[in-house]
């Protein structure tokens, strides 16, 4: 059967979830995919990437534990990580993940799928054939993005790593310069650091982390070069080239030799072949949306698209989320049932813009959701940052001897709600979830006095900021 409810282009997480919200509201679902089903983020970015990080936090978490630190007597078995890195890929193949598809009653169909007007999709099969999808009430392009490299002469012939390669080596590089100061270089450079790379991380700005609080990135970098990492600011490339190792050129005209180099240079939506032009949109650009997901510009109320590539939010469980509301936005369409269009409610993504949670696995990790103080300025708020040293918190001495972190919280002053809450430090990403309730719940000041942190824990810091804010 070529005839579906709704046909989905991307099989990773945000195509995942969206497909399985349209099946259970009662739809018929095809979903396509042209490479491994489970997409970027199981293969090439958050599971084998945070495998590559979490034996260097353990070790790390260790020497900062009197007693613990003397029985720490090696460096990590890279051999033994990467290993780990690939169960956690899977391998490379997608078996389990079909598995689910199949046991969810999701119909996939492999190949490099396009919109061929109005919902109807074709499909460049593996065999080298043509299938013809059409959909009754929806498409969903739940492509996300791919990297972005700079337009440097011959960087094509050097090879460069993207963040798949840099997830993907199956060998530690004696030297890797990384290029940019965003999540994927900062967690890179930990990472390859950990494994015995020596790591030179170039940076055009000034800071690490630019769209998180300040302190974040500078908490980073005086890490980062505690463990050795070369962080160098307002350096960029000019030029690249291979001989044997890759030679850049700094601005300046320093010559910098690597085995390998990591652009880290930011992400565009993966939405160049996907027949955009067929429904009057432009291609390699995002797709945007309204709150259940339809795109703009297209007449008929027909095509969706979560996750990356709308723009809206380029984080693995926003799609995710994405793909939650608005799934079941379009089989409640389908089925003429009402839909709930207030902030918050069942058919709208509200989140993205107000509770974004977001972890940096870095050492320390840094844990943040909602805005800045800056972003929450920009947006004309009354706001008053709260900031308290998480080192003064009990649970967080007990946690490692000398801890250093800081947390921070944004609060809405005329509400006396948070807007925002920051992180920094070790083991704080487990800090998070309680943070973005209490932004994405509008939790009052005064009911934050009501939760009681257990003691002693680094939880307590919530306390803390509390006190702060009281004065």
């Amino acid at each position: 059967m070529d005839e579906f409810d709704v046909v989905v282009l991307g099989a990773g997480p945000t195509g995942e979830n969206l497909a399985e919200r349209a099946h259970a509201g009662g739809l018929t679902v095809a979903i396509v995919e042209s490479e491994l089903v489970g997409g970027e983020c199981s293969y090439w970015a958050c599971m084998p990437s945070k495998a590559l990080l979490r034996p260097a936090a353990a070790l790390a978490d260790a020497a900062r534990v009197a007693g613990a630190r003397e029985a720490v007597t090696g460096v990590l078995d890279a051999a033994a990580v990467l290993k780990r890195r690939d169960d956690f890929a899977s391998h490379w193949k997608d078996d389990g993940q079909v598995s689910w598809l199949d046991s969810a009653g999701i119909t996939l169909v492999r190949g490099h799928g396009r919109l061929d007007g109005e919902r109807r999709v074709v499909v460049d099969t593996p065999d080298g054939g043509r299938r013809a999808l059409t959909a009754r009430h929806a498409v969903a392009v739940c492509t996300g993005t791919r990297a972005a490299l700079p337009e440097l002469p011959g960087l094509a012939e050097v090879r460069p790593w993207t963040s798949r390669e840099a997830t993907s080596s199956p060998r530690v590089p004696d030297r890797l310069a990384v290029v940019g100061g965003g999540v994927v270089a900062v967690e890179m450079a930990t990472a390859w650091r950990a494994l015995g790379s020596e790591v030179t991380l170039l940076v055009r700005g000034d800071r690490l982390l630019a769209k998180l609080e300040p302190f974040a990135g500078e908490l980073v970098a005086e890490s980062l070069r505690e463990t050795g990492v070369d962080v160098r600011f307002g350096t960029s490339v000019t030029g690249v080239r291979r001989d044997g190792p890759v030679v850049l050129t700094l601005n300046g005209g320093e010559a910098l030799t690597a085995d390998e180099v990591l652009f880290a240079t930011g992400r565009v939506p993966a939405t160049s072949d996907l027949g955009l032009d067929t429904v009057g949109l432009e291609a390699g650009k995002p797709i945007e949306v309204d709150d259940t997901g339809l795109a703009a510009g297209v007449s008929g109320g027909w095509l969706y698209a979560a996750g990356d590539v709308n723009g809206r939010a380029l984080l693995t469980h926003q799609g995710k989320y994405q793909g939650r509301i608005f799934g079941t936005a379009i089989a409640d369409r389908a089925a003429g049932r009402e839909l709930d269009l207030a902030p918050w409610g069942r058919s709208v993504a509200t989140a993205d813009e107000r509770a974004l949670p977001q972890v940096v696995f870095t050492d320390p990790e840094v844990a943040a959701v909602g805005p800045t103080l800056e972003q929450a300025e920009r947006q004309g708020r009354r706001v008053r940052a709260v900031d308290y040293e998480l080192g003064n918190v009990a649970g967080s001495s007990l946690y490692a001897d000398g801890y250093r972190g800081r947390a921070r919280a944004v609060v809405d002053l005329d509400r006396e709600t948070l807007l925002g809450v920051t992180f920094v430090g070790a083991g704080v990403a487990e800090l998070l979830h309680s943070a973005t309730i209490a932004v994405a719940g509008e939790v009052s000041i005064a009911r934050l006095w009501h939760a009681v942190p257990s003691y002693p824990t680094i939880s307590e810091v919530w306390l803390r900021l509390l006190e702060t804010y009281r004065g």
